[in-house]
């Protein structure tokens, strides 16, 4: 059994969000939303970017970053940040995994990472970039872990709908 987790600490934009969100809701991944965060959860704009994919989503909320570690105390947890010495690539992925991505403006505590460097992950890019966008990075996240595993139950074809292959 797979179980694909991801969780924003204090996300602060409500696209990234909801784009994460849809993210989610397309490869059967369950979402973890950590406050504070910057809007509120019926903010249209967060609706919006997840368009109707709402009621495929598998979310849960948790009162701070403290709390959400108290409720997955023994979890397979990566943390993804510029910081991290491993590429993202680097790491075989296990079956049940939680992937953690911080607020837009500041990311993951230092705290955490330094705690955790063998966990910590990034994804390449150039020197003079600060970092990706909060949503791309989660997808690139995301697909590189449903790689690994084979996209187990996900559809990966499609048809045409006026000619045959």
């Amino acid at each position: 059994m797979f179980d694909l987790n991801i969780v924003l600490i204090e996300p602060e934009i409500p696209q990234n969000t909801g784009n994460i969100a849809r993210t989610c809701a397309a490869t059967g991944a369950k979402l973890h939303l950590v406050e504070p965060m910057g809007f509120r959860v019926d903010d249209r704009k967060l609706k919006r970017a997840g368009l109707d994919y709402w009621y495929l989503l598998d979310i849960t909320y948790y009162a701070s970053m403290q709390d959400f570690f108290e409720k997955h105390p023994e979890e397979n947890f990566y943390y993804f940040t510029t910081k991290a010495k491993h590429r993202h690539t680097e790491i075989r992925y296990p079956q049940s995994v939680y992937l953690v991505f911080g607020k837009e403006t500041a990311g993951l505590p230092e705290s955490l990472l330094h705690e955790n460097p063998d966990t910590s992950v990034r994804i390449p890019m150039i020197s003079e970039a600060r970092s990706l966008n909060l949503s791309n990075a989660a997808a690139i996240g995301v697909y590189e872990v449903l790689r690994q595993w084979d996209y187990p139950n996900l559809l990966d074809h499609g048809e045409l709908r006026s000619y045959s292959w």
